[in-house]
């Protein structure tokens, strides 16, 4: 399993709509995927306008390849762009260690 970490910033005072959006689009886009196994949101307790979104993929391809070059992509993006104050910063991380 792939953990993609995505780093978010939004726009000032838009952390309330930014988090439905979120959550809608991860619920009826980004779920559709083929590998995608799940989905984390944090705010920022410091930083209110930064968020951390994990995702889990089967596979590293499923999140840059069968998703980003698809058109549920474009629909992301049509939910969550608006609020970026930039680009998001993402990477992919593969587990090496788990607690019971």
């Amino acid at each position: 399993m792939i953990l993609e970490l995505a780093d978010i910033r939004i726009h000032p005072g838009q952390q309330a709509a930014f988090e439905q959006a979120i959550e809608r689009g991860l619920q009826t886009v980004a779920s559709q995927a083929k590998g995608f196994r799940g989905a984390k949101v944090n705010r920022c307790i410091e930083t209110p306008e930064r968020f951390v979104l994990q995702i889990f993929w089967d596979t590293l391809e499923d999140h840059t390849v069968g998703f980003r070059e698809s058109d549920l992509f474009t629909q992301w993006r049509a939910i969550v762009g608006p609020f970026f104050a930039g680009p998001p910063h993402v990477e992919h991380f593969e587990l090496t260690y788990q607690s019971a």
